[in-house]
């Protein structure tokens, strides 16, 4: 039936436009009906951008009436996160510094998602300028976990996350600081990959840690992520970190040929402290792969039990430097109560930013501050180092690495709200490939006692993303994870 649609792959769905089943527009029509229904109780989006979705499907159908060759995903909806760049259309990063901001240039993953055709449903919601893990230090909303409307999606990128397990849109596009794909992926049962550092172009995004940021793929399955990835990939020149080698085809990738791949989990990041369930999950995949005739090795990353104070020692300074700009003068939220400019600065900012973003750009000014440099940051690059380099040995040894997307599954709102400690730990299994700069991914791998989604994360060395979306796709054919949250 053309009304179940929304809940098909992008493949489907590409299906039946070319053979006219449905129109673009018809397409489009279907999701925001989804979206209308289904938003009162996820609120994944800040904003929906209607009037460039139908200006892309009917791109879309002009192309098709014509009989004229059609990009891979050209009609299928996606959300994109309010941290990217699209022209015209609010950009806000669900902060109330940016709450009226209008972008006034689009960013490079949005020019190429317009080549390819893909039509942006809506500007889907974050953790305040991606700084957080559950979605819920947003200034806008709270962001629900569409298997259960009491958990956290996880974050920074919960609302992409949801809209896909909500079937609000098929595709995403999320950002990734230390798991801001992966974990929101994992808590809501879809793919999510985080690509090499460099590998996508991170002109337009508004920035956090811009080291460590990086743009990738949401969707259902691993066939429509690839295809995504492929996408938005390739050499930018407004991106100086941008890597100028050429894409390759993820579509060849898609095959279950894993006979021979040694698979290494890291033991360090299966621990004591993982949940049960999610043990017993990371376990059953192992087993799964050795009997596709993969080879499975323990392995470890010794230096990996100080990625947490790298990391957040890193990224907060990061996050110090780059947030600076935004300080009432050139655009943005401007106080109304400043008699002076310092006053203005002050006011601006303290009204403007959330409790969040306040004690990052706290941690990180004190980091970077006369007399504390060399003993924090100066150190924590030096670390950064060192995990780059325990990486590179294993890497040596192994083809691919697999550990938990999360040490647990998707937690209540409001349970962990007071105590950010607790919530910068639900990043420990994710942080340390952003800081490798590896590309990383998380796909379904089973479900808790409360039918929760569980994640298992397959990181690969630099530039591996085909070897790991193979592994993905291998998994993934040979078993049945791959369920749509009944809403």
């Amino acid at each position: 039936m053309k009304d179940d649609l929304i809940f098909k792959t992008a493949s489907a769905q590409r299906k039946a436009l070319l053979a006219k089943e449905i129109s673009a527009k018809e397409l489009l029509d279907l999701t925001y009906e989804r979206i209308e229904k289904t938003e009162p109780q996820v609120e994944s989006f800040n904003s929906l951008t209607k009037e460039l979705a139908y200006e892309t499907a009917k791109c879309v159908d002009e192309k098709i009436s014509k009989g004229e060759n059609l990009p891979l995903l050209a009609g299928v909806p996606l959300a994109l996160k309010d941290n990217m760049c699209a022209k015209n259309s609010f950009t806000t990063a669900s902060s109330k510094i940016l709450a009226n901001f209008k972008s006034p240039y689009n960013a490079t993953v949005v020019e190429k998602l317009n080549e390819n055709l893909i039509p942006i449903v809506g500007k889907a919601n974050l953790d305040e300028f991606a700084m957080g893990s559950s979605t819920e230090n947003s200034a806008t909303k709270t962001t629900k976990n569409p298997w259960n409307l009491n958990k956290v999606p996880g974050g920074s990128s919960g609302g992409s996350a949801a809209a896909v397990a909500a079937c609000q849109s098929t595709l995403a596009l999320g950002s990734d600081t230390g798991g801001s794909i992966r974990l929101p992926a994992s808590f809501c049962g879809i793919v999510g990959i985080k690509p090499t550092y460099g590998r996508v172009s991170r002109y337009g995004l508004i920035a956090f840690a811009s080291s460590l940021d990086q743009i990738g793929p949401f969707a259902r399955n691993v066939e429509d992520a690839a295809l995504l990835l492929g996408a938005i990939a390739g050499h930018d020149k407004n991106d100086q970190t941008s890597i100028d080698l050429p894409v390759a085809d993820y579509s060849k990738a898609l095959n279950t040929d894993v006979k021979g791949l040694k698979i290494g989990f890291v033991k360090e990041l299966l621990s004591e402290g993982t949940q049960p369930e999610v043990k017993a999950a990371i376990e059953a995949a192992l087993k799964s792969y050795e009997a596709m005739g993969a080879e499975i090795v323990e392995v470890s990353i010794p230096h990996v039990k100080y990625s947490i104070g790298v990391y957040y020692i890193l990224a907060t300074a990061e996050a110090s430097s780059n947030l600076a700009r935004f300080d009432g003068v050139k655009y943005g939220y401007r106080t109304q109560e400043a008699e002076s400019l310092i006053e203005m600065y002050k006011k601006t900012r303290a009204e403007g930013f959330g409790d969040e973003v306040k004690r990052r750009i706290m941690l990180g000014t004190y980091a970077l501050s006369s007399g504390y440099y060399d003993a924090y940051y100066k150190k924590a690059q030096q670390l950064r180092t060192i995990i780059k380099n325990d990486f590179d040995k294993v890497f040596e040894k192994v083809d691919l690495m697999v550990t938990p997307t999360c040490p647990t599954t998707a937690f209540d709102i409001g349970s962990k709200s007071s105590d950010p400690l607790a919530m910068y730990l639900m990043d420990i299994c994710t942080i340390t490939s952003n800081l490798a700069g590896v590309p990383a991914m998380s796909i379904p791998c089973g479900f808790d006692n409360d039918g929760m989604p569980i994640g298992l994360q397959l990181i690969a060395p630099i530039l591996g993303e085909e070897t790991m979306i193979k592994a993905a796709y291998s998994f993934e054919q040979a078993n049945d994870f791959n369920k749509i949250a009944k809403l």
